[in-house]
């Protein structure tokens, strides 16, 4: 059960209704955790600033969702890794196999693993980067904007996923559980 109230969009009212709308024209749908964070039609505004703004920006939707794997297994957010393995596996068509990789932080794509290796490093050492992962991913061709990104959506992963965890969202989809291991 979560810890805070899941805002109904049928019966909020004032700026929760609003960021609730929000939340389903910008997503198609309204997650559990939009309905936690309407809590604070602020916080919820932010998170879809972000959201929208990086499905905008130049990583591709696939990338993203394997950045957004990785994470959620570094910070062992079962919520996160659910809803992002049904979109992996729903709507950017990622096989299974790749799925399993992303969550270990790989990809047999030279460029997306630089990027999974940029992306666990900032997660993993809270923003410090080693000089041979950030010069890694110089080297598999990222660019400025692409670095940049990729910082984002770990910001933007890490947000959800302590949301997720210190408010013990309930999970709507399949539950992925994740590995046993020592989070980042």
């Amino acid at each position: 059960m979560s810890r805070v109230p899941l805002i109904d969009p049928a019966t909020a009212t004032g700026a929760a209704a609003e960021q609730l709308a929000a939340t389903q024209q910008t997503m198609g749908l309204t997650p559990n955790m939009a309905r936690a964070l309407a809590n604070s039609p602020a916080a919820l505004k932010g998170f879809l600033g972000l959201f929208g703004a990086l499905k905008q920006g130049t990583l591709p939707p696939a990338l993203q969702e394997r950045l957004a794997l990785a994470i959620a297994e570094a910070n062992g957010c079962s919520y996160c890794l659910s809803a992002h393995t049904m979109v992996a596996r729903n709507v950017v068509k990622l096989p299974q196999a790749e799925i399993e990789a992303a969550r270990h932080g790989r990809s047999a794509e030279p460029k997306d693993q630089a990027a999974l290796s940029l992306a666990l490093a900032i997660t993993r050492n809270r923003g410090p980067v080693e000089k041979e992962v950030f010069d890694a991913a110089r080297q598999a061709g990222l660019s400025d904007e692409e670095i940049v990104e990729v910082i984002a959506n770990v910001a933007r992963n890490i947000f959800t996923n302590y949301v997720n965890e210190a408010l013990e969202v309930d999970v709507e989809w399949p539950r992925v559980t994740p590995f046993a291991h020592t989070p980042a």
